[in-house]
């Protein structure tokens, strides 16, 4: 291969986070390693799955941005959500087979008055087709091979439960949930409720964080771009952490909170702050009883080379 060919698929240490909204069809996967080849980035991940059947929002963190994406997957997110009444799939998504069809008799009325009971505080239980793990395995390896677990209810909160149109048997719901929600099943559920069954046709994320769908470029537009252009639409690794209350830290305390060195700071509040080390951004800590613990820090700040 000649020079040239090789220097354009090197990697590079690459830093930031990329709002990008991921088109239906393809997994929360494929697309990290489509945008990861792009930007030829070292390293990346996605702060929360979406399902092949979804759409919207997936911010994607790269390099030292992926130290903080967790910010991002305990964030609320917001949805529109498309419910079909009437049938029940095996997946409870259009992915899957129906397995089950009744009459709608559901009015706009009816569909609006049981959706109190699912907000605020509420237990879900989760699909068979989900990633999480009973006994080592996935669900959905036990669902494909047609074996029955016990799935156990979590805690879920849900903020918002909107009904924005009804055109039987569609009903297309707004919703603002909290982290662990699977609208799968909140689809299912809302279908049970009323005696006929439903399942989930179409899912578009619009928010997740502070971040909004409207800000997010697909990867058709950024496929045709130059590499600045692409760098250039990357938001700063702190973006992930904005919420967080700033503390700005100089001289001998910076340079010891960037190599990880505890501080007493009697003057600060307890809880997570996002801390600057000379003006740039160094971390996330932690704050309690007057002493400051770092719990995230970036690589190789300006504070740590003096």
């Amino acid at each position: 291969m000649a020079p040239a060919a090789q220097g354009l698929r090197a990697r590079r240490r690459v830093d930031g986070v990329l709002l990008l909204d991921k088109p239906s069809g393809l997994s929360s996967n494929a697309v990290l390693q489509r945008a990861k080849r792009l930007y030829r980035a070292e390293k990346a991940g996605h702060t929360g799955t979406l399902d092949p059947l979804a759409s919207g929002l997936l911010p994607i963190c790269f390099g030292e941005a992926t130290k903080f994406a967790q910010a991002l997957l305990d964030a609320d997110k917001r949805y529109l959500a498309t419910v079909r009444l009437g049938a029940s799939t095996s997946t409870g998504d259009a992915d899957g087979e129906i397995v089950a069809t009744r009459p709608v008799a559901a009015s706009r009325a009816d569909i609006e008055a049981v959706l109190p009971r699912f907000l605020g505080r509420v237990a879900q239980v989760p699909p068979r087709h989900a990633a999480l793990k009973h006994r080592g395995r996935k669900y959905y390896e036990y669902a494909r091979e047609g074996v029955e677990i016990p799935r156990v209810a979590r805690e879920i909160v849900i903020h918002q439960l909107e009904l924005r149109s009804w055109r039987p048997p569609d009903a297309e719901f707004a919703i603002r949930c909290g982290k662990g929600t699977y609208v799968r099943a909140l689809a299912e559920d809302i279908g049970t409720a009323l005696g006929c069954g439903a399942h989930l046709t179409a899912l578009r994320r619009t928010a997740t964080g502070g971040f909004a769908l409207a800000d997010g470029l697909g990867l058709d537009a950024l496929e045709p771009m130059s590499e600045p252009e692409r760098d250039a639409l990357l938001l700063p690794v702190d973006a992930l952490v904005g919420g967080l209350q700033r503390l700005d830290l100089e001289g001998s305390e910076a340079i010891r909170f960037c190599h990880g060195q505890r501080l007493e700071r009697r003057d600060v509040s307890d809880g997570l702050l996002r801390i600057y080390a000379a003006g740039t951004f160094a971390g996330v800590a932690a704050a309690a009883a007057g002493v400051l613990r770092p719990r995230r820090l970036m690589t190789g700040t300006a504070a740590t080379r003096r």
